[in-house]
């Protein structure tokens, strides 16, 4: 199913983006794209946008704490022009990289439900479709057991693990590469840090 601004599909996520268009007015408010080289050979998929960030400027991961890391990291290994973006006006570039979610609106604590995952998927496995991208990492357990939905795959053959390699749909299909989510939770505590996350894109840029 093609992506719109207008999607309605899950009443508890319209409720809640019209409970934060009356207490933040100027924030996007409404479903945000993917972004990214329309002819990318590397997407990348998060979980949904973050409340002050993408949900704030309308672009994936931008002026969100977990941006800071993602577009740092991208920017090393030439994925991107700026290692860093707060605003949706900037230059940034992707280069032979897509990012998307795997939900499209933000979800009340951060947390969509089953349902809403569901619906959202079928954006996803467009996104997929129309990309056919060699490399997709996955960013957190949802996003790759979204991806593995969107691939028609049964998620308990493929289990999530930081670092791990999955190939769905084997060697002519794209390659699922795992990473714990890039949240500033997860880089506080540690379960994260720079270097498991520059390990991924360096694995990427070998795949590619």
């Amino acid at each position: 199913m093609e992506f719109s601004l207008d999607c309605r599909r899950c009443p508890r996520l319209v409720h809640y983006l019209e409970s934060l268009r009356l207490r933040f007015p100027d924030y996007h408010n409404a479903p945000v794209p993917a972004f990214g080289d329309p002819a990318a050979r590397l997407m990348i998929v998060g979980l949904a946008p973050g409340l002050h960030g993408a949900n704030a400027t309308g672009r994936v991961f931008t002026g969100d704490p977990s941006g800071d890391l993602l577009f740092a990291t991208l920017h090393r290994f030439g994925f991107c022009n700026y290692p860093s973006s707060r605003l949706m006006v900037d230059d940034l570039r992707l280069d032979n990289c897509l990012i998307t979610n795997a939900v499209k609106c933000v979800p009340p604590s951060n947390l969509p439900n089953s349902t809403e995952r569901k619906r959202c998927g079928s954006f996803l496995r467009d996104e997929i479709d129309t990309l056919a991208p060699r490399v997709i990492v996955a960013l957190g357990r949802i996003a790759h057991e979204s991806v593995l939905k969107a691939l028609d795959q049964t998620i308990a053959r493929f289990p999530f693990a930081h670092l791990a390699e999955h190939c769905p749909l084997g060697a002519e299909g794209p390659i699922l590469l795992d990473s714990y989510h890039c949240s500033r939770y997860n880089v506080q505590t540690k379960r994260l840090t720079a270097a498991m996350f520059d390990k991924v894109f360096a694995r990427a840029r070998e795949l590619l």
